[in-house]
């Protein structure tokens, strides 16, 4: 079954999310839509806390996709046999393909996958605002902005794609080779993917510095999702003023 709910209106399901799925481990798909900001629905609607309140729960795969193709090929791979309580997050709004339609492949539970290469900076995003990082990293590099020692500035970009169970062959990849790390998502920084990738630098031994973008520990209130981005510093300037203050 597949089982469709706004994020925001799947919090007052925990328990039964908990006790009624994830104990059991059934096989369940829940769709949560309207993750992140949504804009004109104003405070109660934001999906602003479901990764950080579903990630301790055991038994559950979450998911966030970056555009429709990512989607489509989650919305295939969770309903395969075997993959237990499947949890994918989408959110409000348009998306940002025209060509929507692809045929649908697995896509391996816990992988997530390098968008872009680069020597100075690693940025981790997961779900649809990966799509603003990759825009405000190409603006940036196409500045010409340049480290001290007169190199052309070099990000690269990775698209997480599961919360849960984390990629660890991608953050291995990344702990080892950077010394500074930006995690990017659209819920809450205080237990979010941000506070996943710290803990498991943490656990493995890596010591970079990690600076995470998120929404503030606060609600954030009505307005449209530009705006808000604004507020809540997630939107494309922001993105590149905080790359350059990490140099």
């Amino acid at each position: 079954p597949f089982c469709n709910i706004y994020s925001s209106f799947a919090q007052r399901a925990y328990d039964n999310i908990i006790h009624d799925m994830a104990l059991l481990n059934l096989p369940v798909v829940l769709c949560l839509d309207r993750a992140g900001l949504v804009g004109e629905d104003g405070p109660t609607h934001h999906g602003a806390f479901d990764m950080a309140a579903l990630r301790p729960i055991p038994h559950l795969t979450i998911a966030s996709p970056m555009n429709e193709h990512e989607l489509r090929n989650l919305m295939y791979s969770a309903q395969l046999p075997n993959q237990g309580s499947y949890v994918i997050r989408y959110p409000r709004g348009n998306g940002v393909l025209v060509d929507w339609k692809n045929p649908m492949e697995e896509i391996k539970t816990g992988t997530g996958r390098k968008l872009k290469d680069g020597d100075d900076i690693a940025v981790i995003t997961i779900g649809p605002i990966g799509n603003d990082a990759a825009k405000a990293i190409a603006e940036l590099e196409a500045e010409g902005k340049e480290q001290c020692e007169g190199k052309p500035l070099s990000i690269a970009h990775y698209d997480l794609r599961f919360l849960k169970p984390l990629d660890n062959s991608l953050l291995e990849e990344v702990g080892k080779k950077f010394k500074h790390i930006v995690t990017i998502e659209d819920g809450v920084r205080n237990g979010g993917m941000g506070s996943a990738v710290l803990e498991w630098m943490s656990d493995h031994g890596y010591q970079p510095t990690i600076t995470r973008m998120g929404l503030p520990d606060d609600f954030v209130e009505h307005g449209t999702v530009s705006q808000l981005r604004e507020i809540v510093h997630l939107d494309n300037n922001s993105i590149k003023e905080t790359l350059k203050a990490v140099l």
